[in-house]
């Protein structure tokens, strides 16, 4: 039997204000579902403007708690009413002081299943990141949702293989990478890390970047975002480098243990050799 899964992304440009942001990935996520999509994901603090461009205190009014805050419930509705799986990257607040960059998964009947914060925090021009988040603390989970087994890295994380490689340790089938990185930094990263990380550990990987010019910085946020197979593969077309869009590919999960059984990357590890690695 056939194991495809229809995911679904949403790149977007910024509105203006929360409100808007929201209703506007609402509408995305029910044409997603008109699509037939299962399970979708948005981009890095996607209700928000991508305000660590500058190191300035008013932008805590951006946060708030998971999964209790009002944008978590937002989206376990929306997921009831799609039946769709949704990946949703918000900046959280865990008490006074304690700040993460975040994804909350919402499985498709709206029961939230946990939450991924991002592991490694930026701290360079236009990616003020250390000013506001915490690093994650809640290691790498792997959730069983509707469509399978489901991870999220977050952005700068996926500079660094250990995370990718213990998701895939922990089961992921497809690795949600909501991300904001612009014109000139990373392009050529962009296309090559993911299908090297999805080859690597033998999984899909969704890649999500914003798209457009936002009102606290000069960084221009490229898009092209794209779902890649376990060979490293483009599923479609990548999207737009300068406008908004929604992508929905089907995801031929039975290629997860094809690959697997002919490439055994997993049977040949040596986490015996590899004691070096940890160390600081």
């Amino acid at each position: 039997m056939v194991n495809v899964v229809r995911a679904a992304l949403v790149q977007a440009t910024w509105t203006g204000d929360a409100e808007s942001m929201i209703a506007k990935h609402e509408e995305h996520a029910r044409e997603a579902a008109r699509q037939g999509a299962q399970v979708i994901g948005f981009q890095e603090v996607f209700n928000a403007p991508y305000f660590c461009q500058v190191q300035e205190k008013e932008h805590y009014r951006w946060a708030e708690p998971v999964p209790d805050g009002p944008t978590t419930r937002r989206m376990q509705d929306l997921a009831r009413e799609t039946g769709m799986v949704i990946v949703v990257p918000v900046f959280e607040v865990e008490q006074s002081g304690f700040y993460y960059n975040t994804a909350a998964v919402i499985d498709a009947d709206g029961s939230y299943l946990g939450k991924y914060r991002k592991h490694h925090i930026p701290q360079v021009k236009g990616f003020w990141e250390k000013f506001y988040f915490r690093p994650g603390n809640v290691g790498w989970p792997v959730f069983d949702t509707a469509v399978g087994r489901v991870g999220v890295y977050i952005c700068y994380d996926r500079h660094f293989p250990e995370g990718w490689r213990q998701l895939g340790l922990n089961g992921a089938q497809l690795v949600y990478n909501p991300s904001a990185t612009s014109r000139g930094l990373s392009g050529y990263l962009w296309q090559l890390e993911q299908p090297a990380a999805a080859v690597a550990n033998e999984y899909f990987v969704a890649a999500i970047n914003r798209v457009g010019q936002e009102e606290y910085g000069d960084n221009d946020f490229y898009g092209t975002s794209y779902f890649v197979d376990p060979r490293g593969q483009f599923v479609g077309e990548k999207a737009s480098d300068k406008t908004e869009e929604l992508v929905v590919r089907d995801l031929d999960f039975d290629l997860i243990d094809e690959v697997r059984e002919q490439w055994a990357f997993y049977r040949d590890r040596r986490p015996d050799a590899y004691e070096g690695l940890v160390k600081p």
